[in-house]
């Protein structure tokens, strides 16, 4: 039986991003000037800056994230990975963990899927195999792009691909794809391919059952022009319809449906916020401002499907939401290796906490600019969650958690990333690899399995009080009968998690506990989606 490859999760969104080039070259032949390879000791390592910038193929030009000339001069794959050695050693959360790798042998082998752009495979080998308490990789969030294709994402929210996040519902036949949702200037939403479109065939081969590598070929485009033929099933349609759908740099909108939803007892304010990327910060000022402005007195923001981002737009966020209650108050602390107890290894400075931002960072808005509140007329805040929930979204929950702000989290499990990293660039490629762990102003920061809408148990650490509720693919993000929304509305009215609400809603947890358990699954539901996100969409960035 084949399967509908689950290292889509990887390939799609490298893919959907850019063209997958390498970033730094590879094993080159060529003759290296001003060669730092002294040969390889065990245990031994020379100080990074030893080999930056060291390249088997250098660039030249100027560097469009600093408007400098490209410090690239000639050197090796050998020294490149010298480079990787020593910063991994010297920055890498758990650094003792870590196999000292020979870098004058030959890792071409291990570059794969996964790591598509890594120029020479060794950077792939420098990561923990320890295992979390559930049993899923302790470091899931290694992975390397192309420096341009990091850069036009981080500061220009441009993603490659078909503007569409897709979802499988089920990856083995019969398999299910849908999409969770569309980029409003898209292609395909100018289609009417939304939310709950369902996939029914690409270029010919059926979802349910078809030739894998159609499949993965067609939800994951490679150079952009490249066109495939999707067959869909359009939301409340009862006949498919077929699309021809070109691959092309499309514009991210991080927060979509904004919205005021009135009710008996006073309107509510909904937004589903996707990434925490520069043009979010103005988005989401907009937003409050908006909503400040209609008189909401309650707020439910959809961050099912946010994969993180920027820690100081999350931080914006927090104060946006709980205003005076931040006063003075730690979003996060960060901690490093135990070489660097009171000093930042990246930056040099003093570590100190990370506040509440009370005035724009300068991402997409003005820097200093004041920001709005929510706070002088919110105690509480609803947050709608998912498996795609992740990293910056994740410190949200826990930064507002640290400060006694009230969370009521409706949805399931959040993919459990304490962890974050300062995005590094070497020789046309940009690394991720954990550099430090986020606590809260209660010190708070254990939770490599995520956070879990749950009644009892221990709340106020992993368990936020809430509700389980599957994801809801028969309703548009923000519409007051999807399920997660639903449950949000009926619980704020009744205090309570409801029994059941429309065809997705499953009132017991993945493993039969009774709705809201302490016991429920830690893992995913089979009613919970894998999203096709960018590893870049999925972290915590300073």
């Amino acid at each position: 039986m084949q399967v509908l490859l689950r290292l889509l999760t990887f390939t799609a969104c490298i893919a959907l991003l850019n063209a997958c080039g390498g970033g730094g070259g590879g094993n080159s032949s060529a003759t290296p000037s001003n060669n730092t390879n002294d040969g390889w000791v065990a245990g031994v390592y020379d100080d990074a800056s030893t080999f930056e910038d060291r390249c088997a193929n250098p660039r030249s030009g100027t560097d469009p994230s600093t408007g400098n000339l490209y410090a690239d001069r000639l050197g090796s794959a050998v020294d490149e990975k010298n480079w990787l050695r020593s910063w991994s050693n010297d920055t890498y959360l758990w650094y003792q963990e870590l196999p000292d790798l020979n870098p004058e042998n030959d890792y071409s082998s291990y570059i794969t899927s996964r790591f598509p752009t890594e120029p020479n495979g060794y950077f792939s080998r420098l990561k923990t195999q320890a295992t979390t308490p559930s049993g899923k990789d302790k470091d899931s969030y290694h992975f390397v792009l192309d420096s341009q294709t990091w850069y036009e994402l981080s500061q220009g929210g441009v993603s490659f691909g078909y503007g569409i996040e897709f979802a499988i519902l089920a990856s083995s036949p019969p398999r299910d794809v849908r999409i969770a949702y569309s980029q409003n200037t898209s292609e395909a939403a100018q289609l009417g391919m939304t939310r709950g479109t369902k996939i029914i065939a690409i270029d010919g081969a059926a979802i349910l059952d078809g030739n894998p590598d159609i499949l993965n070929a067609g939800l994951a485009p490679s150079v952009s022009g490249e066109q495939h033929q999707f067959e869909v099933l359009l939301p409340g349609a009862q006949t498919t319809e077929t699309f021809t759908l070109t691959a092309a740099e499309v514009a991210i909108d991080p927060l979509q449906n904004v919205k005021v939803i009135p009710t008996a007892t006073g309107n509510v304010g909904y937004m589903a916020f996707h990434d925490h990327i520069a043009p979010a910060e103005l988005a989401l000022i907009n937003a409050i401002q908006s909503l400040s402005q209609q008189g909401i007195s309650d707020l439910v923001i959809d961050l099912r499907y946010n994969g993180g981002g920027y820690l100081d737009i999350a931080s914006e966020l927090g104060y946006m939401i709980a205003g005076n209650a931040t006063a003075g108050q730690t979003f996060e602390l960060l901690q490093f290796n135990d070489k660097y107890p009171n000093v930042n290894p990246i930056s040099g400075q003093t570590i100190s906490p990370i506040p509440f931002h009370s005035r724009a960072q300068g991402f997409s808005a003005p820097e200093n600019q004041p920001l709005p509140t929510l706070g002088g007329n919110l105690n509480r805040v609803f947050l709608l969650t998912g498996s795609g929930t992740c990293s910056a979204s994740e410190a949200l929950i826990n930064g507002l958690q640290g400060i006694s702000f009230e969370v009521i989290q409706i949805g399931a499990t959040t993919c459990g990333k304490p962890y974050g990293y300062y995005p590094t660039g070497n020789c046309g490629s940009t690394y991720f690899t954990v550099q430090f762990k986020g606590v809260n102003a209660a010190g708070f920061g254990d939770y490599p399995d995520g956070f879990t809408p749950a009644v009892g148990g221990d709340i106020g650490a992993t368990e936020v009080t809430g509700c389980y509720v599957a994801d809801d693919f028969d309703h548009g993000l923000g519409d007051p009968s999807e399920a997660r929304l639903a449950a949000a509305l009926y619980y704020r009215d009744n205090g309570t998690c409801p029994a059941a609400i429309g065809s997705q809603f499953t009132p017991q947890g993945g493993n039969g506990y009774p709705l809201g358990s302490a016991k429920q699954s830690l893992h995913l539901t089979p009613s919970e989606p894998e999203i096709l996100k960018t590893p870049a969409r999925l972290m915590r960035i300073l």
